[in-house]
């Protein structure tokens, strides 16, 4: 007993060391919400694929499946003939309009001194322009296929494909080391914030359903957030149950296409209820509940239980002159011993309750719940209850629970 007693106080003495959080019950609007089975899915508009813009042999990809890629990141990397020509003749041609300009400056002098005709010089500058024309053109299908012409010093048949939108690599399409002509689908692009979930709901609650309601789904963890954006005139033929559709609006990973998930919809009734926070439920005794302090008795209560407590001493004591009257003194003696000395265990086992019991269990009926509370019946508004670390006051009746077995 002694020993139970010990575990006890130090016990209770390193819970009183710790910071429980406490908060008070509120009075909470919720609304109605409903369990629903949902697929993950996308629609046919937010898969793309992106193309090849030059024939040639696929060297190397930068991306791999299921990677998230931005406008502009590099793809793949393609050696192509048509590339090396490309450069070359813009190469050439540029140095062979340089040449073309010191011509015309030197012509031009030749004419201001009356050495040459005036034909001559035009025919020069038509060539001049010719060659500009041509190189204008060649410049501008280099830079459409994402190569700079300013930084171009030499020719090159190395042409990388860059992602023209952000989003996801679903497939890739086309093997390394494998050759494609211009046009060919190099990898399957898949919008970033194009998922959906596509939800079936029951019958009975058609009337309830209405767009911009909010359904969420719990995915490691984290609860994410959609949207009703569609509600199908049609039924689903195998569940007999309307489809919602419903965008998610937040950046996600680890999304699978067509891949079920649980999901709740949540309408717009509103109903006020008392309500805690999720953190501070506990299943106890296979019921659910929630720790709050004993409140402790005014001064006044105390008083008169001590008052009676000496009222009942009193009572007591012709008991104890019938046995000596009847010669027993010994015997009353020793019985008044035994009866004090369990008066004594009594109050030590009291004090050791009150120690040890500082906290009272409530059982709670859960009526509904939203991402951080529930709502309950069991528990007042304004209540003070511990909100957080509950398995330590758990924990602690436990052990006052053996302390008082063992007693």
């Amino acid at each position: 007993m002694k020993i139970f007693f010990l575990v006890g106080v130090l016990f209770y003495t390193s819970l009183m060391a710790l910071d429980i959080p406490e908060d008070k019950a509120i009075l909470k609007e919720f609304g109605a919400s409903v369990e629903l089975n949902s697929q993950i899915i996308q629609l046919s508009n937010s898969s793309q694929s992106v193309m090849s813009l030059v024939s040639g042999h696929i060297e190397k990809y930068y991306v791999k499946v299921g990677q998230k890629i931005k406008e502009g990141q590099k793809i793949v990397l393609i050696k192509s003939m048509l590339i090396s020509q490309m450069t070359a003749n813009y190469i050439a041609q540029k140095e062979q309009l340089l040449a073309l300009e010191k011509n015309s400056k030197a012509l031009q002098n030749l004419y201001d001194k009356g050495m040459i005709s005036l034909q001559e010089v035009n025919q020069q500058s038509i060539q001049k322009n010719e060659l500009l024309s041509t190189l204008t053109a060649l410049k501008s299908q280099l830079n459409t296929l994402g190569i700079n012409t300013n930084k171009l010093k030499e020719a090159s048949s190395h042409f990388v494909l860059y992602a023209h939108s952000d989003g996801v690599v679903s497939k890739i399409l086309q093997a390394e080391h494998s050759s494609v002509q211009e046009d060919t689908p190099i990898i399957s692009l898949v919008k970033e914030q194009a998922f959906y979930l596509k939800s079936f709901l029951p019958l009975k609650y058609a009337s309830k359903a209405k767009i911009g309601q909010k359904t969420t789904i719990n995915l490691n963890g984290k609860t994410i957030v959609s949207h009703v954006t569609q509600i199908l005139p049609q039924v689903d033929e195998k569940t007999q149950r309307i489809v919602l559709l419903s965008s998610i609006d937040e950046e996600t990973e680890n999304l699978y296409i067509n891949s079920y998930i649980a999901s709740k919809l949540y309408f717009s009734d509103t109903k006020k209820y008392v309500a805690i926070k999720k953190s501070a439920l506990s299943f106890f005794n296979n019921e659910w509940v929630v720790f709050l302090h004993k409140e402790e008795k005014h001064e006044e209560e105390k008083h008169e239980e001590a008052d009676e407590h000496e009222g009942h001493g009193h009572d007591e004591e012709p008991v104890r002159d019938e046995h000596e009257g009847h010669g027993h003194e010994e015997d009353a003696h020793d019985e008044h011993k035994e009866l004090g000395a369990d008066a004594d265990d009594d109050h030590t086992g009291h004090d050791e309750e009150e120690e040890e019991a500082a906290y009272e269990v409530r059982v709670v009926n859960i009526i509904t719940e939203d991402d951080e509370y529930v709502g309950v019946e069991g528990i007042h508004e304004g209540e003070e209850y511990i909100s957080g670390k509950s398995y330590y006051v758990k924990s602690m009746l436990f052990k006052s629970a053996l302390g008082g077995h063992g007693h």
